[in-house]
């Protein structure tokens, strides 16, 4: 077994994957920029069946800064690079890419120069599809996104990490890398800080949305992320390559919103059946920043392929139906606990 590191591990992927590599037998450590953080992270790691005596240490390091990252990667085998600025509002782009981009660097140079292996970056679809002529034939990984398009700070963000990555590695050498580009994350929640992705299905299950925005793109279960990032982590051909995650196709969101109908009968009472027309989705996020956010998306499809990684690594993502029903089930317990 190995000794791995995962960076942020109080967010929603990060804590995933170090449930993954413990019950797969791994010794991991994981980062925080705050050690006040890790009763939560132990926390969410129980509610997520980790056991009390399990081989985890808690290490404080911080994107911005150059301290304790060389200490976080001594004597590791591999290093899961998940932590990542999160959208949480419009930042401006100096806000999250200078942040990103540099922290990327600082995780693979303290990497390199430990002696490890392999990291596993965790980029984005955001990476991939952006900034883009509507194309009517999925995205792949040889698709990247155009940082010139005027695209949010956020996917802008991903985008120039990802490709100070892959240009370390090709400058320095010394060191492998794998990039596993997930489309929105779903999946069950360990605690309040989850995914972005998932505050959609939570605002349609409270009867926040008076009507369904119209796009459409694709999402898959964070347990399937999680074993994806592991299986770019061991295997040989993983080496150089980069994986998108996505489970089936893409969805519209009243796609999303007629399975938790379906799944959940009269606890999904309050979810919307009306769809928003895009132009007045448009005019509205002039004022609404949940709008505003998804601003290029409005009247888009914008869909992927996982052919490679299941190909390639043998990944086998579980039906999105499913993910869909069991996120809502978390978040309905969330919120009564």
């Amino acid at each position: 077994m190995a000794e791995v590191l995962v960076t942020g591990g109080s967010g929603y992927i990060g804590s995933w994957c170090v449930l993954a590599l413990l019950a797969d037998g791994h010794t991991v450590r994981t980062t925080v920029r705050d050690l006040k953080k890790e009763p939560a992270v132990r926390a969410m790691l129980t509610a997520g069946g980790a056991p009390s005596d399990a081989k985890l240490t808690v290490l404080r390091a911080d994107l911005e800064q150059d301290a304790g990252w060389r200490e976080a990667v001594e004597g590791c085998d591999y290093v899961l690079h998940v932590a990542s600025p999160t959208l949480t509002s419009v930042p401006k782009d100096d806000e999250m890419v200078v942040p990103a981009r540099d922290g990327v660097l600082r995780v693979l140079r303290a990497a390199r120069g430990a002696g490890v292996k392999r990291v596993v970056l965790t980029s984005a679809f955001g990476a991939v599809g952006m900034g883009h002529p509507e194309k009517s034939r999925v995205f792949t990984e040889a698709d990247w996104s155009d940082v010139d398009a005027g695209i949010p700070a956020y996917q802008k963000s991903k985008t120039l990490a990802e490709k100070a990555a892959w240009r370390f590695v090709d400058e320095h050498g010394g060191i492998e890398l794998a990039v596993v580009n997930p489309v929105g994350v779903f999946g069950p929640v360990l605690g309040s800080d989850y995914s972005p992705s998932l505050g959609l299905v939570q605002r349609m299950l409270a009867g926040d949305l008076p009507a369904l925005p119209k796009f459409a793109m694709g999402y898959v279960d964070v347990r399937d992320v999680a074993d994806l990032h592991l299986r770019a982590m061991t295997d040989p051909a993983a080496a150089g390559e980069r994986f998108l995650a996505i489970s089936g196709n893409s969805l519209w969101v009243r796609e999303i919103a007629a399975v938790l109908r379906e799944r959940l009968g009269d606890r999904a009472a309050k979810v919307p059946t009306r769809e928003l027309p895009v132009w007045t989705a448009r005019a509205l996020a002039r004022i609404n920043p949940g709008l505003r956010i998804l601003g290029p998306q409005l009247g888009r499809n914008y869909d992927a392929t996982s052919a490679k990684a299941q190909r390639v690594l043998g990944w086998s993502p579980r039906p999105i139906e499913d993910t869909i029903a069991d996120t809502a089930e978390s978040l309905l317990a969330l919120k009564a606990a």
